[in-house]
């Protein structure tokens, strides 16, 4: 009977552990699967197209061009390569403007084609932004620009992140990056001395007594929920800055990196003040005997001695910080442009997933946008738990 108990619950044990890696490898299939479908997304708004007069040379715009174009940003054709003449923008419902209703018909779908075929033909320098059901494809002197897919040198080069910009949506997912490792480097600049510090005291200097509520309570902080240290950022943190440094917005990066750096904090003390609670006694007590003070046993023995675990913690605090989404939504200013100092606003990967998801038309090119900064992240979690694996395993064979 007890050997079935045992056969029992290995079994148990061995189905959930496959039954958990199916479905970890599942999920990991469907966020590459949803986000790759971003490449296949024209970078025209979809069930619309560009056309230009059939005399004008040009063949294909990219999406930073379309835009700047309907922003009056690109004002030329030679700016192009094309023909010395200024770029005439033109969207559908400029056709009720020109022609009244009774010369369209009562909006007539075959009328409105034609009319729209008569302006792009009178005017070579037009650019025309249409339904697709309105392109007048039996007119000759109209040329439809082919509708090209998303580049991926697009996606991850580019310095814009407009997802709801027309004609041309931007997902120049650079400034997010940047916002993410920009922040959660600067946390890790702030927590680390903070927290190796708080890790050294209580595991060499603080006694037993002190240690004891010290440590549960420092671990209790890993326990908050993101969002109320999200709010004591808002209501705390925000204005301090604002109010120091004189800055028009309390919203930037250096309070995202403050509040990341306290929530950092737990997980770096934690894991480095075990690592050095693990230096042998003996070590301890040989640089003792030879002379050396305390302090000189601490940063010549325990600290190199602990060396790895100490870098396991920075690594796992990286990870915290760069995974954290609604403290960091709510005090950095959710700005999605190139970042250049701390006091200015920025967004972070987690965060614009968390604030755009509801509002992306599922299975549209904003919704598979969201699904790849979705892999990114994942990519750079991964490469983060990797290290600190690495790092863990060199530890355990300094060990034996």
């Amino acid at each position: 009977m007890k050997k079935f108990i045992e056969r029992l619950f290995e079994s148990l044990f061995t189905i959930s552990g496959f039954a958990t890696s199916v479905a970890i490898l599942l999920i990991i299939v469907f966020l590459f699967k949803e986000g790759s479908g971003l490449f296949n997304s024209p970078e025209v708004e979809k069930g619309y197209a560009l056309c230009v007069n059939a005399k004008n040379g040009a063949t294909r715009l990219n999406s930073a061009q379309i835009k700047r174009i309907f922003d009056y940003e690109i004002t030329n054709w030679n700016e192009l390569g094309g023909a010395d003449e200024e770029i005439r923008p033109f969207r559908f419902d400029e056709i009720f403007s020109i022609y009244s209703d009774e010369e369209l018909g009562g909006e007539s779908y075959s009328l409105l084609t034609e009319k729209l075929g008569e302006v792009i033909a009178s005017d070579p320098a037009i650019i025309a932004f249409l339904p697709e059901q309105y392109v007048p494809k039996n007119n000759r002197s109209v040329k439809v620009l082919p509708a090209e897919p998303i580049q991926v040198s697009d996606f991850f080069g580019g310095k814009e992140w407009l997802p709801t910009a027309t004609p041309a949506a931007q997902f120049g997912v650079l400034p997010l990056i940047l916002g993410t490792l920009w922040v959660s480097l600067f946390a890790i600049l702030i927590a680390l001395p903070l927290g190796l510090g708080v890790a050294i005291y209580l595991s060499e200097l603080a006694s037993e007594k002190t240690r004891k509520i010290l440590k549960p309570t420092i671990e209790l902080l890993a326990g908050i929920p993101s969002v109320v240290y999200g709010f004591f950022g808002l209501v705390v943190i925000v204005p301090l800055i604002q109010k120091v440094l004189h800055l028009p917005v309390g919203e930037t990066a250096l309070a995202g990196s403050l509040i990341l750096a306290i929530m950092a904090l737990p997980t770096i003390i934690t894991v480095a003040e075990d690592s050095m609670r693990n230096t042998p006694r003996a070590m301890r007590e040989a640089s003792l005997a030879l002379g050396a003070t305390q302090w000189q046993t601490i940063y010549r023995i325990i600290i190199p001695y602990a060396a790895s675990g100490i870098s396991a913690a920075v690594v796992l605090g990286i990870g915290r910080a760069i995974g954290e989404t609604m403290a960091v939504l709510m005090v950095t200013g959710n700005a999605a442009v190139m970042p250049h100092s701390l006091f200015e606003s920025v967004r972070t990967i987690p965060a614009t997933i968390a604030a755009e998801l509801g509002e992306a038309p599922a299975g549209g090119a904003h919704y598979q946008s969201l699904f790849m900064l979705g892999c990114i992240l994942f990519v750079i979690t991964m490469a983060i738990s990797i290290s600190a694996e690495l790092i863990s395993k060199k530890k355990n064979k300094g060990m034996m």
